[in-house]
């Protein structure tokens, strides 16, 4: 790669993208006069809005002789009040006395739903008799009620009409509360001193909030939720028009042959549009933070302790949108090269922003801190770091700064090689326009019918699988018993992974014996995988501890995982192992080594199979802890089916997994403590389960690496697809990505 030819490209397209005037105005012109334009919009708007107060009907209040008073000239005591300006949004209306009484409750009930009033507040006729009795009893006696003598008498309760779907009745109905709740506050303290008692004894003590964290933790709490999520969301929209205009609008232009054609490589063609992408990125996403930092500290400059962050949390921001700008600038560019024209680019900004979205608003949760496992999430732990330099937290920050830059930077080089990869797929490049018809569609699925799936109707059936993973697992209650554990067991297994994957593979392929991989391997390979599975064992476990330590199981799906486990401990564990091990290893393996392997190897060889293969079993799983296990897992068994071309490893390998999941499960510290000899291969769990030691896992980890050697100089016997070609190839041992 020569950099003169990335300058010069670099050079050409910055030049092109600053003759575009519309491209000028959003990234320059637009963040300087929105936020502004925002801000003396709602100051002019605010001018004309006028909250109207809410009308309350109040029935009875003419009987109202209580102490304190709760009506006082026709309007609410403002000692019930925060501040006399709340006493004006409630409008009193009081009904005719001349109304009989018993038809004044239904009266009441009556104009609250026909919207003539927000709400009604209805006292009963003798509730200021009844309180005056319950006050004079608690004058009568001092110290504790004598035997025989009767309670205090019952006082009657108001009652509050309103409409729960109207909004305003809703406000009105939550002002009518804290003002009557201040109301019955004051007429306990009335009888406390009617009582003889001190009114401070309901409360005895107050806490005195002291903030240790100074003047900068207060400046930086305003604006950690606000600038990490606004960088991060203007880097990447700052960054896909730009993309769309490179790539999309040069094919509309005709341009992009001539690039193509010219003695610079595709790799330098990439950084050099890449580089222009971020460019614009970091422009777009500076000048929307000044802006948005310049109007909100004009306008909340009044409010007390509001000022600018600190300088070290802006050079921290800075230092963090280069490398978002860089990995948002490659995806962009990723998604920009399939489009065939601007319009469809455009399309694909929502798709890339909603699965952005939940990674950059995670941290806003007040939850969510920044640790180990936090940190290893991309784009949500730099969200993290960002809000904890903003909030002053600098130790948290050094001590997982590291992680998160080793995190984004091997997600930029990931988002950087599909860039990369996109421009030089002249398949991609060089789409031509088609038009979508369903039912020819359908009839080309039948028509053209090939021995293993190919990638369209691969990616269908892991979205009908998820999807009927996702519908199941939230209509699926908690087994209470054997009978609804296998209920909840085989369901899935049966609707979600065996059946689906039968159909597709009878309706859409023409041989189901090499789409689901049913050939008797080499004799050796199926009692190497069941010892490949018991060695590989103590790894998986003590990887599990791993991650549990890393992403702590939650606290509300510990007793159902605890009941849960019991069920298992109190059941017969050979029935276990036929339902847990042997019929999750034939469903899941016909789906995710069967059909799904099959399939995504069309798709730029074995080892991109093997691990979209993996994603899918890892998500189809429960949790994300378990999930975690079974895509470290889906790697080996995957590996297994394309070197050995049979799945019956592959379910061997999952059954041995899973019965000695379940043995592991049921060992306790007291089958420990009878056979002693146990210590000295592993460590009982604090209830069941072990550990196993240091000696035992190394010596394990080298025999698994002799098995997985021995599968890599096993001839591969993977039959290659027919449009095999030099993008899209499937090598046997010495394949590569």
């Amino acid at each position: 790669m020569k950099p003169a030819i990335v300058k010069l490209i670099l050079a050409r397209e910055v030049r092109d993208q600053l003759r575009d005037r519309r491209t000028l105005f959003v990234i320059a012109v637009l963040p300087i006069l929105l936020y502004p334009l925002l801000g003396i919009s709602m100051y002019q708007l605010s001018q004309f809005m006028h909250v109207r107060p809410a009308r309350v009907l109040v029935v009875g209040a003419e009987r109202l002789e209580v102490s304190p008073p709760l009506i006082e000239e026709g309007r609410f005591s403002t000692l019930l009040f925060a501040s006399s300006g709340s006493a004006k949004m409630l409008e009193l209306h009081f009904p005719s006395t001349e109304t009989a009484e018993s038809e004044r409750w239904d009266r009441a009930r009556e104009l609250v739903l026909a919207g003539e009033y927000e709400a009604a507040l209805y006292f009963p006729a003798d509730f200021s008799a009844r309180l005056e009795a319950f006050r004079a009893s608690l004058t009568s006696r001092v110290g504790p009620r004598p035997a025989g003598r009767a309670s205090s008498p019952e006082v009657p309760q108001p009652e509050l009409f309103y409409i729960e779907t109207n909004e305003k009745s809703v406000l009105a109905s939550q002002a009518l509360d804290s003002v009557l709740q201040r109301w019955t506050d004051k007429i306990g303290e009335e009888n406390l001193k009617a009582a003889g008692m001190s009114v401070r004894a309901p409360h005895p003590f107050a806490v005195k909030k002291i903030d240790v964290g100074g003047k900068t933790n207060r400046l930086g709490s305003r604006w950690a939720g606000i600038l990490p999520v606004l960088m991060l969301l203007w880097a990447m929209t700052g960054a896909f028009y730009p993309a769309v205009d490179l790539c999309a609008g040069e094919k509309e232009r005709g341009t992009l042959e001539t690039l193509l054609s010219s003695p610079a490589g595709r790799g330098e063609i990439v950084l050099g549009k890449l580089l222009t992408i971020m460019i614009f990125s970091i422009a777009t996403a500076v000048l929307n933070l000044l802006s948005v930092g310049a109007t909100g500290w004009v306008v909340l400059s009044g409010l007390t302790g509001f000022g600018l962050p600190s300088p070290a949390a802006l050079a921290v921001l800075a230092i963090a949108l280069l490398p978002m700008a860089a990995l948002f600038s490659a995806l962009c560019l990723a998604l920009a090269a399939l489009a065939r024209s601007t319009r469809e680019g455009q399309y694909y900004l929502m798709p890339l922003l909603l699965l952005t979205l939940p990674l950059v608003i995670l941290p806003m949760s007040p939850g969510v801190e920044l640790n180990l496992g936090t940190s290893l999430i991309p784009v949500t732990g730099m969200s993290l770091v960002l809000r904890n330099t903003l909030l002053g937290d600098y130790l948290s920050v050094l001590q997982f700064a590291p992680v998160v830059a080793a995190v984004t930077l091997a997600v930029c080089m990931l988002a950087i090689r599909w860039a990369v990869e996109q421009f030089n797929r002249e398949s991609v490049l060089f789409r031509e326009s088609e038009r979508f018809d369903l039912w020819i569609w359908l009839q080309r699925l039948f028509s053209d019918r090939r021995p293993t799936p190919n990638v369209a109707m691969t990616v269908f059936a892991c979205m009908l699988i998820l999807l009927l993973s996702f519908f199941l697992a939230t209509l699926g209650g908690e087994p209470d018993n054997f009978a609804g554990l296998v209920r909840s067991v085989l369901t899935p297994q049966l609707a979600v992974f065996l059946l689906p994957t039968l159909l597709l593979t009878l309706l859409f392929t023409t041989s189901p014996r090499e789409t689901l991989l049913l050939k008797l391997p080499a004799w050796f390979t199926v009692p190497a995988a069941a010892l490949l599975a018991v060695v590989m064992h103590p790894l998986i476990v003590l990887l599990g501890a791993l991650v549990e330590y890393v992403y702590p199981v939650s606290e509300s799906l510990l007793p159902s995982l605890k009941n849960i486990q019991e069920l298992i401990n109190r059941s017969h564990f050979w029935p276990l192992v036929i339902l847990i091990a042997l019929a999750p290893a034939v469903c899941e393996e016909l789906a995710c080594r069967g059909f799904i392997l099959s399939g995504f190897r069309h798709f730029k060889g074995k080892w991109r199979a093997i691990i979209y293969s993996a994603l899918l079993f890892a998500v189809a799983h429960g949790f994300l802890q378990q999930s975690m296990l079974a895509f470290f897992n889906g790697l080996v068994i995957g590996y297994l089916a394309v070197q050995t071309g049979s799945i019956l490893p592959c379910m061997v390998f999952h059954a041995m997994h899973n019965t000695l999941a379940l043995a592991n499960g049921r060992l306790t510290p007291q089958l420990f403590e009878q056979w002693p000899i146990l210590n000295s291969f592993a460590v009982p769990g604090e209830q069941a389960g072990c550990l196993f030691t240091w000696p035992v896992v190394l010596g394990c980890a080298i025999i698994g690496a002799l098995l997985l050697i021995l599968f890599a100089r096993h001839p591969c016997v993977c039959v290659r697809p027919p449009e095999e070609g030099l993008e899209n190839r499937i090598l046997c041992p010495a394949d590569s990505f």
